[in-house]
């Protein structure tokens, strides 16, 4: 087995592991730019992928061989991908545990200040009422 078949078969364990198809992927080639010579000039070396169900998009131009850039461009966009599972699993944690934070029940104490408040509020309230009102009564 070479050096460039066992990438090939991490690169594809990686795929299987993070849920990705080929088929969710869409790939083209551009003409790159920068040095190269007449070779970036002549092929299109620069390799565009696009993930379909995230949106993430990669372009790799960094070898002269589109082989090279192909793999690279994979493996970056897996990368990607895996920032982004990685980042939306934190997300949903963080998330539950404010839920829980929110709906824990609230100390003794602090009902008691709570309703105390509310009780000296409604006695200035109370006091504050117009005298028309008072009158009716």
């Amino acid at each position: 087995m070479t050096h460039a078949a066992g990438k090939t078969i991490t690169l594809e364990q990686k795929m299987a592991l993070l849920g990705v198809r080929e088929e969710d992927i869409i790939e083209s080639f551009i003409r790159s730019s920068g040095p190269g010579g007449q070779n970036v000039n002549k092929t299109s070396t620069c390799v565009y992928l696009k993930h379909l169900p995230t949106g993430i998009e990669v372009k790799c131009q960094r070898q002269r061989s589109q082989a090279l850039n192909r793999s690279l461009a994979r493996h970056i966009l897996l990368s990607k991908i895996a920032n982004k599972i990685q980042q939306d699993s934190l997300a949903k944690q963080s998330f539950k545990a404010k839920v829980m934070r929110r709906n824990r029940p609230k100390p003794k104490g602090l009902k008691k200040r709570i309703l105390e408040d509310k009780r000296r509020h409604a006695e200035k309230k109370f006091v504050r009422r117009k005298i028309r009102e008072i009158e009716v009564e």
